[in-house]
């Protein structure tokens, strides 16, 4: 009989491409990868990895077992979830992975809240960005995920997932106290014509969107600083190297160098969790989202920072 671990260990290899990353993704070692492959080809008698240059691929008959299992793990994680919900018990085993923002400002108390209503579910918490996040919840590598998009700019949802929103975040714009429009309490987004930006590195959600959406307002985006934390880019702009859009939720503290101003367009991002589609009946897929939604009320979520923070 096949074992499921070994099943999986080549299903991790054909989906991330080697032995490496396998194990990344799998958190085991790549020693623990290459054993359980070993012990693979003994029950199949089958050679399923041959060496290509520095690394290795798998061979025809690896890549047609590697199918079955694909199917056969989503049946497994079926059955798993009827099995749930028809006893109708929140326990087991529940990966959750959010962006940076998210995984401050949500996710602990939605993390207490689980631990307090169901002890005996066993969580298992990642900093993803999105992109990052659809594609292991699709993969069935993760059970639920914490992402995010722009309703100006919305990402497409691969078939076979589904989301519940958690919140709307509005965004404001980040000026240093000095700036000439720094005593305004609202302004147009093409009021920053001209100015220096700083954002999240190139070919991220944020920093793809917020050049797009500048673009939009007839300001050519000028970059001046990369720093993926909110956090830094707010020091970044309280020491003068330019301007930032930073949603609320990450306007847990303000410096007193920086200036939050209201865009008279609203730019809104959409916080939604995302699971399988297939695992929906699992009661700990629905327990976390109702801890989710707990945490983004406006009870629950951090207040936003709209005056700096004393310092």
């Amino acid at each position: 009989m096949l074992d499921l671990n070994r099943l999986k260990a080549l299903h991790a290899v054909s989906v991330y491409g080697s032995v490496g990353a396998a194990a990344e993704a799998l958190m085991v070692t790549p020693s623990a990868i290459s054993q359980q492959l070993a012990k693979l080809e003994r029950e199949t008698g089958t050679t399923l990895l041959e060496r290509n240059g520095r690394g290795v691929r798998l061979t025809d008959a690896a890549g047609l077992l590697a199918e079955h299992a694909e199917r056969i793990l989503a049946l497994v994680e079926t059955a798993e979830a009827d099995f749930e919900a028809l006893r109708g018990a929140v326990l087991g085993r529940l990966s959750i992975a959010a962006f940076p923002t998210a995984a401050r400002g949500l996710l602990p108390a939605a993390l207490a809240t689980l631990g307090h209503r169901h002890p005996d579910l066993q969580l298992q918490v990642y900093e993803r960005e999105p992109d990052r996040q659809i594609r292991e919840v699709a993969r069935g590598e993760l059970d639920l995920g914490i992402a995010q998009d722009w309703l100006n700019r919305p990402m497409a949802m691969p078939e076979g997932l589904s989301r519940a929103t958690l919140l709307d975040d509005i965004a404001d714009v980040a000026v240093p106290a000095t700036h000439r429009l720094a005593g305004e309490t609202e302004i147009e987004l093409s009021a920053l014509c001209g100015e220096r930006w700083i954002s999240s590195a190139p070919g991220t959600v944020c920093h793809d969107w917020l050049a797009f959406t500048l673009r939009s307002a007839d300001v050519e985006p000028v970059f001046s600083c990369v720093a993926d934390e909110y956090a830094t880019q707010l020091a970044l702009v309280g020491a003068g190297q330019g301007c930032a859009i930073i949603p609320r939720l990450g306007l847990d503290h303000v410096p007193s160098t920086v200036r939050i101003l209201r865009l008279t367009a609203g730019l809104t991002r959409r916080v939604y969790a995302v699971w399988r589609t297939d695992a929906a009946r699992r009661p700990a897929i629905r327990a976390a989202v109702e801890a989710l939604r707990t945490a983004a009320r406006p009870s629950g979520q951090p207040v936003p920072v709209l005056e700096p923070a004393l310092s």
